[in-house]
């Protein structure tokens, strides 16, 4: 067969567009498919079970383009959505008081949103990051996949007519750009830094009588003593360990532990189940030159978490801090000024025009700095308010980061874990991510190579305010006198950006036995070989840890004590939902349930509630969050009332101690006030809502897809459980009835000598919201039963999938 250069590189992809070379069934298939374009960008889409897309393109712009493509067919409705918010217009389509998805940002209305990302286009942040040159921007083929998915995702809307009920017929969506695209990566890049703080940028204005937009007097700034204690808390809620919306448990176990010498990795990332940050299964290949398969975020070009037939990682949420503040000296006669070394220095204006659904437009000024913008508020919990002699600028160095894609795109070529330290080295692109790799010769490899500012302890002694002084120990915040130019970040040699950390100061261990993290700081990434001697921005050491922290460090532990692993000791690690809060707690919670007299404990209505079968119920729990265990829904409700009532060095009778870090504290303290009425409460609340005592966790926690009740393994944050779900109680309804954040892709991955790696995936919440696709629970339900995808990395094996389904797009 002749092959034409324009169309396939390869006579193995040839081979698959002739119906001969096909399974009789897919041949048939195959037939009813696009037929091959004449010219222009075009790929081949090979479809395996569950709608997992195996994408081969001769060259990067084309495999951009079966991206694109597939993608839109999966997921248009959601993309649309985010490439409407990266473009500010949600409120010319849905109005400015509706709530965004959260997914791009933390913008709480439509209107800031759209002030923040329409503030972003009309300064051209993204198209100067597109031109800066490589490694600084990003790289050309990375450029080539940006413009090959816009052309794909554009060339499916042409060809296709929307059917999801979400977003169909709908006039918002509509052809992307390069720009679109690459403002998604950027929106993805700020989301630890400018998007937390989006309300703030957008609601920043002067004191009244200053500048333009004047609002009323703010309140008086933040001083230790003053304020200062709920800015600690809400940083620490907002750079702490298992974030309520993202975390992740990855571990990495090397050849000495496995069974064949070779290494094994399990990643466990936990992402929102709904919106614009669902991974997408994928294969990308361009024969010769790229062959990776994994998932990738929504609208990204690039696998994030995936492996080849060398190497495997994944990725956790850091600790580190990826912004900090400088506190502004302002002029007294005008507070949009600003000193610096005792010289004035204006704010510079961006004034942004919004259009907005049946009003008419909205105009705001936003104000910037040679820091940042000024925020008036850092989340939802963090106030910072402008006065007249006080202001607070962001620093976020991830604003001049456009380089995660070279990231992943290096990582899906490299041969080993040295290999992707030297991409981490190279591209320096990821911004609020650890990585966890093994590949096949049995190396392991924990860093925490995120984009970071170059905030040093030296520094932060020097140049901290009072406010800093507290924010910095304590949470990892900076807060530096902006009114001195000696305390600017500075530069390491090794690194692409200014004010950055280079790779050299990154924490780093290699070829550890194991290697884990649960999002806790990089200290016990191995309990025996614990890493210390990093800047307090990147996270702190010997400090408690969570509960999932302790609970995964005993599991893996134990895991290369024992040894000979391969990788169903991995997927029985996935689903074995032990609940390691209960394993430290529910015995003696137990006990004490039974020793109150009478069997009654009082609510917090002052109602007398009788616990006594409560009492053997936990008892008779099994610690596990399996969807037939009975006892599990009573001890998740109860330690949830408990740990939000009684303070952590409370509840144990055995402290923290950094000596022994993962067996401490322990030993509940059942007379700590607020025990019985947890309990009292808890029972109350379960009895009211008509669900028993010992009913089975699945019955209570389930997800409902095509009108059928699938119920959900795993647990909540601080029960411990590996299996994160952060479940929505309704209980009206029947008890958790929705995720809203927890396991998303899944992988365990290893090698057994041969071409192809061993991998089992799961991607929980499946590859398409369109409740219309066949594949919207498919792989829902599969999680549901803690069953697993084979998957299917190698020519042979998809070739031999008897759900075969060959698609070849182009744009012509």
């Amino acid at each position: 067969m002749r092959i034409r250069p324009r169309r396939f590189a390869v006579a193995a992809v040839a081979l698959l567009t002739a119906g001969a070379a096909l399974p009789a069934g897919a041949a048939e298939r195959h037939g009813r498919q696009e037929h091959p374009s004449h010219g222009g960008l075009s790929a081949v889409i090979r479809y395996t079970e569950y709608g997992i897309p195996h994408i081969v393109a001769k060259d990067y712009a084309d495999l951009g383009f079966g991206t694109g493509w597939a993608q839109a067919a999966d997921q248009v409705c959601t993309l649309a959505d985010g490439f409407l918010t990266v473009r500010g217009e949600r409120s010319r389509h849905f109005g400015p008081d509706a709530a965004t998805d959260f997914s791009l940002s933390s913008a709480t209305t439509n209107l800031a949103s759209d002030l923040y990302f329409r503030g972003v286009r009309e300064s051209r942040t993204v198209e100067k990051l597109l031109a800066r040159p490589a490694p600084l921007g990003p790289s050309r083929a990375v450029k080539e996949m940006m413009r090959g998915y816009a052309a794909g995702y554009n060339a499916w809307l042409r060809k296709n007519r929307v059917t999801d009920p979400a977003c169909r017929g709908a006039a918002w969506v509509r052809p992307v750009t390069t720009l679109d695209v690459a403002a998604r990566g950027f929106a993805l890049a700020v989301l630890g830094g400018q998007g937390r703080a989006v309300d703030g940028i957008t609601a920043a204005q002067p004191p009244s009588g200053a500048g333009s937009g004047a609002s009323p007097s703010a309140s008086p700034a933040p001083r230790p003593g003053k304020g200062a204690d709920a800015l600690v808390r809400g940083a620490r809620e907002l750079f702490g360990s298992g974030s309520a919306d993202m975390g992740s448990n990855a571990v990495a176990f090397s050849g000495r532990t496995t069974a064949n010498g070779r290494g094994l990795l399990l990643g466990n990332p936990h992402y929102p189940w709904q919106g614009g940050r669902r991974f997408w299964q994928v294969q990308q290949t361009i024969p010769g030159r790229l062959n990776v398969m994994g998932a990738s975020l929504l609208g990204t070009v690039n696998i994030a978490i995936g492996h080849n037939d060398r190497v495997a990682w994944s990725h956790t949420v850091a600790t580190g801090v990826p912004v900090n503040l400088h506190q502004l000296t302002l002029d007294p006669s005008d507070p949009t000024v600003y000193l610096v070394d005792g010289k004035r220095e204006r704010m510079r204006k961006r004034t942004v025009t919004v259009p907005v659904k049946n009003g008419a437009p909205v105009t705001r000024t936003q104000w910037w700095t040679r820091y940042g913008p000024v925020i008036t508020s850092l989340g939802a919990s963090v106030p910072l308010p402008w006065t007249a002699t006080t202001a607070y600028a962001l620093n976020d160095p991830n604003a001049a980061n456009l380089r995660a894609s070279d990231t992943g795109l290096g990582f899906g070529k490299a041969r080993s874990t040295a290999d992707l330290l030297t991409v981490l080295r190279r591209t320096q692109g990821l911004p609020w991510v650890n990585t966890i790799a093994a590949d096949a010769r049995g190396h392991t490899l924990f860093t925490q190579s995120q984009v970071l500012p170059r905030i040093t302890d030296g520094l932060a002694e020097r140049c901290s305010t009072p406010l800093g002084k507290l924010t910095y120990p304590s949470a990892g915040l900076a807060v530096l006198d902006g009114s001195r130019s000696g305390c600017t970040l500075g530069r390491d040699r090794d690194a692409v950006q200014p004010g950055i950390f280079g790779p050299s100061r990154m924490p780093t261990l290699k070829d550890a036995p194991y290697a884990e993290n649960s999002n806790d700081s990089a200290w016990l990434a191995n309990a025996d070989r614990p890493l210390t001697g990093y800047e307090r921005i990147f996270g702190d050491v010997g400090t408690q840890r969570s509960m999932r922290t302790r609970g995964a460090l005993e599991d893996v532990a134990g895991l290369a004590e024992r040894g000979r692993l391969t990788v169903r000791d991995l997927q029985r690690q996935q689903f074995a939902d032990r609940a390691p809060a209960g394993d430290l707690a529910a015995e003696d919670a137990a006990k004490a349930c039974a020793a109150l007299p009478g069997g009654t404990a009082t609510a917090s209505d002052g109602t007398a509630v009788d616990v006594r079968e409560a009492c053997s119920v936990l008892a008779a729990w099994d610690r596990t969050m399996d969807p037939g265990s009975r006892g599990a829904l009573l001890f998740d409700r109860f330690w949830r009332r408990l740990t939000a009532s009684v303070p952590s060095a409370q509840l144990w009778k055995v402290p923290f101690s950094a000596a022994d870090p993962v067996r401490t504290p322990r030993g509940l303290n059942t007379e700590a006030p607020g025990f019985a009425g947890a309990l009292a409460d808890t029972v109350a609340g379960l009895r009211g809502a008509g669900i028993a005592l010992d009913a089975r966790l699945g019955e209570h926690q389930f997800v409902v897809r095509s009108g059928k009740r699938l119920p959900v393994p795993g647990g909540t944050e601080s029960l411990g459980v590996w299996n994160k779900i952060e479940p929505r109680w309704d209980p009206a309804n029947g008890g958790y009835t929705e995720v809203s954040t927890g396991s998303s892709y899944i992988q365990a991955v290893g090698w057994d000598g041969g071409p192809c790696p061993v991998a089992r995936t799961l991607l929980t919440y499946s590859q398409s919201s369109d409740t219309g696709s066949p594949h919207f629970s498919d792989q829902t339900r599969l999680f549901s039963q803690q069953r697993w995808v084979t998957s299917r990395f190698c020519e042979k094996d998809i070739r031999n999938s008897p759900a075969l389904r060959v698609v070849r797009v182009g744009e012509r």
